[in-house]
Protein backbone atom coordinates (compact mmCIF):
# COMPACT_ATOMS: atom_id res chain seq x y z
CA UNK A 1 0.00 0.00 0.00
CA UNK A 2 2.94 2.38 0.98
CA UNK A 3 4.68 1.33 -2.55
CA UNK A 4 1.34 2.40 -4.66
CA UNK A 5 0.75 5.65 -2.28
CA UNK A 6 4.47 6.89 -3.21
CA UNK A 7 3.56 5.40 -6.94
CA UNK A 8 0.56 7.60 -7.58
CA UNK A 9 2.47 11.02 -5.96
CA UNK A 10 5.20 10.41 -7.91
CA UNK A 11 2.97 9.60 -11.58
CA UNK A 12 0.97 12.86 -10.35
CA UNK A 13 4.50 15.47 -9.73
CA UNK A 14 6.01 13.85 -13.15
CA UNK A 15 2.51 14.82 -14.69
CA UNK A 16 2.58 18.37 -13.30
CA UNK A 17 6.04 18.59 -14.72
CA UNK A 18 5.86 17.34 -17.74
CA UNK A 19 9.41 18.60 -18.68
CA UNK A 20 11.25 16.04 -16.12
CA UNK A 21 10.90 11.97 -16.29
CA UNK A 22 11.65 9.13 -14.19
CA UNK A 23 15.30 7.50 -14.84
CA UNK A 24 14.63 5.50 -11.59
CA UNK A 25 12.47 4.49 -8.46
CA UNK A 26 12.76 2.33 -5.63
CA UNK A 27 11.55 1.95 -2.26
CA UNK A 28 14.09 -0.54 -0.09
CA UNK A 29 12.62 -3.07 2.72
CA UNK A 30 13.21 -0.24 5.43
CA UNK A 31 11.08 2.17 3.12
CA UNK A 32 14.03 4.20 1.78
CA UNK A 33 12.32 5.76 -0.88
CA UNK A 34 15.20 6.65 -3.79
CA UNK A 35 14.39 8.88 -7.58
CA UNK A 36 16.32 9.69 -10.22
CA UNK A 37 14.61 11.72 -12.66
CA UNK A 38 15.73 13.53 -15.85
CA UNK A 39 14.58 16.48 -17.60
CA UNK A 40 14.49 17.85 -20.96
CA UNK A 41 16.62 20.95 -20.11
CA UNK A 42 18.04 19.51 -17.75
CA UNK A 43 17.61 19.35 -13.52
CA UNK A 44 18.13 21.73 -11.04
CA UNK A 45 17.70 21.81 -7.42
CA UNK A 46 14.56 23.19 -7.76
CA UNK A 47 13.42 20.46 -9.70
CA UNK A 48 14.30 17.91 -6.90
CA UNK A 49 12.71 20.00 -4.32
CA UNK A 50 9.24 20.25 -6.36
CA UNK A 51 9.05 15.95 -6.61
CA UNK A 52 10.48 15.48 -3.10
CA UNK A 53 7.89 18.13 -1.42
CA UNK A 54 5.37 16.28 -3.55
CA UNK A 55 5.96 12.94 -2.18
CA UNK A 56 6.50 14.02 1.48
CA UNK A 57 4.26 16.76 2.30
CA UNK A 58 1.40 13.69 0.98
CA UNK A 59 2.81 11.25 3.35
CA UNK A 60 2.18 10.74 7.20
CA UNK A 61 5.28 10.42 9.37
CA UNK A 62 3.40 9.04 11.93
CA UNK A 63 1.94 6.15 9.78
CA UNK A 64 5.24 5.19 7.47
CA UNK A 65 8.34 6.05 8.69
CA UNK A 66 10.78 6.85 5.55
CA UNK A 67 13.33 8.42 4.08
CA UNK A 68 13.37 10.28 0.94
CA UNK A 69 15.95 11.03 -1.56
CA UNK A 70 15.35 12.75 -4.88
CA UNK A 71 18.33 13.18 -7.47
CA UNK A 72 19.65 14.07 -10.78
CA UNK A 73 20.97 11.16 -13.01
CA UNK A 74 24.36 12.87 -13.17
CA UNK A 75 26.53 13.73 -15.93
CA UNK A 76 28.33 10.64 -16.18
CA UNK A 77 25.48 8.03 -15.55
CA UNK A 78 24.52 5.95 -18.38
CA UNK A 79 21.63 7.09 -20.67
CA UNK A 80 18.60 4.92 -20.26
CA UNK A 81 15.94 6.65 -21.71
CA UNK A 82 15.26 7.59 -25.28
CA UNK A 83 14.32 10.96 -24.04
CA UNK A 84 17.76 11.23 -22.84
CA UNK A 85 19.43 11.02 -26.21
CA UNK A 86 17.46 13.62 -27.72
CA UNK A 87 18.41 16.14 -24.88
CA UNK A 88 22.26 15.20 -25.88
CA UNK A 89 22.09 15.75 -29.42
CA UNK A 90 25.58 17.47 -30.69
CA UNK A 91 27.49 15.52 -27.76
CA UNK A 92 29.72 13.02 -28.01
CA UNK A 93 28.64 10.18 -26.93
CA UNK A 94 31.00 6.49 -25.65
CA UNK A 95 28.68 3.67 -27.00
CA UNK A 96 28.42 0.18 -26.54
CA UNK A 97 26.73 -2.68 -28.10
CA UNK A 98 26.78 -5.94 -28.59
CA UNK A 99 29.20 -5.93 -31.62
CA UNK A 100 31.93 -2.84 -30.94
CA UNK A 101 32.51 0.35 -29.41
CA UNK A 102 31.90 3.63 -30.24
CA UNK A 103 32.43 6.82 -29.84
CA UNK A 104 31.03 9.74 -32.15
CA UNK A 105 28.50 12.47 -31.95
CA UNK A 106 25.04 12.20 -31.82
CA UNK A 107 23.53 13.69 -34.71
CA UNK A 108 20.39 12.28 -34.60
CA UNK A 109 17.78 10.90 -32.49
CA UNK A 110 14.28 9.06 -33.07
CA UNK A 111 11.99 6.64 -31.54
CA UNK A 112 14.01 3.68 -32.94
CA UNK A 113 17.84 4.86 -34.11
CA UNK A 114 19.75 7.08 -33.08
CA UNK A 115 22.41 8.14 -35.64
CA UNK A 116 26.20 8.72 -34.53
CA UNK A 117 29.19 11.00 -36.89
CA UNK A 118 33.04 10.10 -36.07
CA UNK A 119 36.40 10.38 -37.97
CA UNK A 120 38.47 7.93 -38.62
CA UNK A 121 42.54 7.53 -40.55
CA UNK A 122 42.29 5.16 -42.65
CA UNK A 123 45.00 4.00 -45.27
CA UNK A 124 44.95 5.60 -48.41
CA UNK A 125 43.40 3.71 -51.30
CA UNK A 126 46.35 4.14 -53.77
CA UNK A 127 49.87 5.39 -52.17
CA UNK A 128 51.31 5.45 -48.35
CA UNK A 129 50.17 7.38 -46.10
CA UNK A 130 46.45 8.11 -44.20
CA UNK A 131 43.75 10.07 -45.09
CA UNK A 132 40.63 11.11 -42.14
CA UNK A 133 37.09 9.45 -43.06
CA UNK A 134 33.93 10.64 -41.87
CA UNK A 135 32.17 7.26 -40.26
CA UNK A 136 28.72 7.41 -39.73
CA UNK A 137 26.09 4.66 -38.24
CA UNK A 138 22.59 4.30 -37.25
CA UNK A 139 22.37 2.24 -34.32
CA UNK A 140 19.01 0.76 -32.96
CA UNK A 141 18.17 1.53 -29.31
CA UNK A 142 17.57 -2.55 -28.47
CA UNK A 143 21.51 -2.49 -29.78
CA UNK A 144 22.47 -0.57 -27.44
CA UNK A 145 24.26 -1.95 -24.37
CA UNK A 146 25.49 1.20 -22.79
CA UNK A 147 25.57 4.45 -23.67
CA UNK A 148 27.17 7.95 -21.61
CA UNK A 149 27.55 11.34 -22.75
CA UNK A 150 31.86 11.82 -23.31
CA UNK A 151 32.69 14.82 -20.50
CA UNK A 152 35.51 16.92 -22.45
CA UNK A 153 37.54 19.57 -20.56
Amino acid sequence: MFVQTVENLLKEALHQRPDLFLIDFSISNDNGIKIVIDGDQGVSVEDCMFISRSIEHNLDREQHDFSLQVMSAGATAPLVNKRQYKKHINRTLGLKTNDEKIEGVLTRANDETITLEWKVREPKPIGKGKVTVKKQANIAYDDIVEAKVMIKF
